[in-house]
């Protein structure tokens, strides 16, 4: 029987930070389970937030790639949803990609009018931008858009609405998830699938400061994981940008509980 790792990445943007950091470890408490967290060696260049961003994305590949060798579950509780890029590297091998999130996530350095990089963290995925920084990921391979599925997405902007309607890459919400999954699974067997938290309508629960209306309650969320589980093999998911500073009821940290039961099979042991 395979065991679930919880894989706990307290860094915003390559540094600790005072809110945002806290989260990982309120999921990890929640969900419960054998964990490690990670301690992302300093970059060998001078200090700044793309450069130690990359760093931690290298130590996630590290852990990712141990976990996946002892024939554990890893299940990513991060602050940036680029440390996907991590945890992809560190599989080993090519998956598909679900990606759910309130935003696009699809900006690169020539679009992003605010150099946000945790912005970019699907487009860096499929292959676009940060070229040289990106290999220096040991294992890294671009996902071909083709291969992945953004659910969710609701706050867009225009620039990245413009590499959207360039892209095949395939887009879906509750509605229209169970087509886009069936193409999906005309290509690929295996699939990393990552949360990020704010794709939870902000009626139901606010993930993080960026949270916005018209989202998944978690009934829905909870039943697009399951009807995942069922078509392909989850080879690693992640959970992301909860703030606890914007949650003061503390509700997420339980629907996570709910989310995470969804994405590890019934043969994983916790």
């Amino acid at each position: 029987m395979t065991a679930v790792r919880l894989i706990q990445v307290p860094y915003y943007l390559g540094r600790e930070h005072a809110d945002l950091s806290r989260g990982p470890a309120k999921l990890a408490d929640a969900i419960e389970g054998d964990g490690i967290v990670i301690q992302p060696p300093r970059p060998n260049v001078l200090p700044n937030e793309v450069a130690e961003s990359f760093s931690v994305i290298r130590a996630v590949a590290s852990a990712v790639r141990e976990t996946v060798e002892e024939r554990r579950f890893p299940l990513v509780l991060a602050v940036n949803c680029f440390t996907s890029l991590g945890t992809v590297a560190g599989l080993g091998r090519q998956v598909g990609v679900v990606w759910f999130d309130a935003h696009g996530d699809f900006h690169t350095p020539d679009t992003t009018t605010s150099g946000f990089l945790d912005g970019m963290g699907l487009a860096m995925l499929l292959g676009d931008g940060w070229s040289e920084l990106r290999h220096s990921v040991e294992g890294l391979r671009p996902v071909p858009a083709e291969h992945a599925l953004l659910v969710g997405a609701r706050d867009i902007d225009p620039t990245e609405q413009a590499r959207f309607d360039a892209s095949p890459l395939r887009r879906a919400d509750a509605q229209t998830l169970d087509v886009a999954l069936d193409e999906l699974s005309g290509q690929v067997d295996a699939v990393y699938v990552h949360v990020d938290l704010d794709v939870i309508d902000s009626s139901v629960a606010r993930a993080n400061a960026l949270s916005v209306p018209g989202g998944f309650d978690v009934d829905e969320l909870e039943r697009a994981l399951a009807t995942i589980s069922s078509r392909f093999e989850i080879a690693a998911a992640a959970l992301t940008a909860y703030d606890p500073s914007v949650d003061p009821e503390s509700r997420v940290p339980a629907i996570a509980t709910r989310l995470a039961r969804q994405l590890l099979p019934e043969k994983i042991a916790r």
